[in-house]
């Protein structure tokens, strides 16, 4: 039954594992979770024994979900090439009826069934690609229903969409799960780029030792998105920018960037670098942050008539430690902008001496592009060949994906291969979470007024006011 279109990479199989998508006909799972899940079986990274039950409220025939997942690759890659295709829909089943502590629906049989195709025990991996009103819910059923014990449960994000719903939230998953089973999936961590952002600066002395308020003038990680919100207005309606992004990826990403180097790379130290430098960050203040929303939003269908969703945030973040005091963080994202990015930039201090103040302001710059494979670029005033003294600003950049023997991964086939190990490096804890919504609070109880911008520009003009005396790297 092997799907594999080269050999097995290096390392242990994780043994027999039962894999439950909840929402499994849903966005999520058709744009992210199932195009990961097939490349996973084709780069012959899924236990050698494997099944796939997705989960939802209808009553869909095996047959008809495997056609379903077979469209949805199509569409979305990577495509259902015709051997590989046969021997994975053979592996994938469904259980309607939905999933409830009154009614388990027909999931319960199925993966009765399932166990004993696999020999009796299994690892079973819940991932609930549902939008976050279900988590409570999904998770009490695991414990009524005895699929708890021993399961790893993944949580998309948010986790929550408040300070009281996170901790609502986290008691009833702790009341269920032990923390070692919890995988909150953030993908900015999975990705490539991402992950050089500390690997780079514990692996190379010349960065180590800038990386600090001596030598940083400002930090920017903007993710800016052409892409509207059609295919998914209702989950964006009831969500925004702020939920959706901001504390989320961005404040995640910050993280990466900011904390102190951890003992090792191991699992426990990075999460705990990680997590402690979001408690040392500053509570936003409103007056620091921008909120818009773009032109004809109210028109998109499933969008309210007098909808006040935020599409567009842009935030000084200040980080309160000694590395860190006194450096602006600012993080900026929205929907129908100028452009698609994905950039975190590191802008250096002038250097004192002969050139003081003769230097173009924003040249020296350490920048990591995190879509795609990935991308390091860096940019430096250097002297232009000739007989004057004249300055210019030199650019180069490392594409990742041509390091010798690179393999890179997606995001998320990255971390649904980490969570069928066991790996929990790159997922959020509870108290990284917790200080995260402590310092979006004041900015959810007492937000600014949402300003207009045209689709197709930079956002509200405030964000460019925002970073001043600099200005966007991005859209300057």
């Amino acid at each position: 039954m092997a799907t594999e279109k080269h050999p097995r990479k290096s390392g242990p199989d994780p043994g027999p594992t039962m894999f439950v998508l909840y929402g499994g006909t849903g966005d999520l799972a058709k744009r992210m979770v199932l195009p990961a899940f097939y490349q996973l079986a084709l780069e012959g990274l899924l236990p050698r024994q494997w099944l796939l039950v997705g989960n939802g409220r209808g009553d869909v025939a095996h047959e008809d979900f495997r056609a379903h997942i077979h469209d949805v690759l199509t569409e979305f890659g990577p495509q259902p090439e015709q051997g590989p295709w046969e021997s994975f829909a053979q592996r994938v089943f469904f259980a309607g009826g939905g999933f409830s502590s009154a009614d388990p629906g027909s999931l319960l049989g199925v993966l009765a069934k399932a166990r004993i195709s696999l020999g009796g025990k299994a690892q079973l991996v819940h991932y609930f690609a549902v939008p976050p009103v279900a988590f409570t819910e999904l998770t009490k059923a695991l414990g009524q229903h005895g699929l708890a014990s021993g399961a790893r449960v993944v949580y998309e994000k948010p986790f929550g969409t408040s300070q009281q719903a996170f901790r609502a939230l986290d008691r009833v998953v702790h009341s269920v799960l032990d923390e070692q089973q919890v995988y909150r999936i953030d993908h900015f961590l999975g990705k490539e780029a991402t992950q050089d952002l500390h690997l780079l600066r514990f692996a190379n002395g010349l960065f180590d030792a800038m990386w600090n308020r001596d030598h940083v003038e400002s930090v920017q990680i903007d993710v800016p998105e052409k892409l509207g919100i059609t295919d998914r207005s209702v989950f964006y309606d009831a969500t925004g920018a702020v939920l959706d992004m901001l504390v989320t990826h961005l404040f995640q990403v910050a993280a990466e960037v900011a904390m102190e180097p951890p003992a090792s790379l191991g699992a426990v130290d990075l999460q705990a670098a990680r997590e402690k430098v979001i408690s040392c960050f500053r509570p936003l203040d409103p007056a620091e942050v921008v909120l818009g929303q773009f032109a004809g939003y109210r028109d998109v269908p499933g969008v309210a008539p007098d909808s006040s969703r935020d599409t567009y945030v842009a935030a000084r973040l200040w980080i309160d430690n000694a590395r860190w005091r006194g450096v602006p963080f600012y993080l900026r994202t929205g929907k129908r902008l100028a452009a698609t990015e994905q950039r975190v930039s590191l802008i250096l201090r002038e250097p004192a001496g002969p050139l003081a103040g003769q230097l173009p302001r924003e040249a020296n710059v350490l920048s990591f592009s995190l879509a795609g494979d990935g991308e390091i670029d860096l940019s430096l005033v250097a002297k232009k060949p000739g007989p004057e003294l004249d300055l210019d600003v030199a650019r180069t950049a490392i594409p990742l994906s041509r390091l010798a023997g690179a393999d890179p991964l997606p995001p998320y086939v990255r971390l649904i291969h980490d969570v069928l190990l066991g790996d929990r490096s790159l997922f959020t804890r509870p108290d990284g979470l917790a200080a995260v919504w402590k310092v979006a609070g004041p900015l959810l109880s007492n937000p600014p007024k949402i300003a207009s911008y045209a689709p197709g520009s930079w956002g509200p003009a405030q964000a460019r006011k925002l970073v001043e005396p600099g200005h966007w790297l991005l859209g300057q």
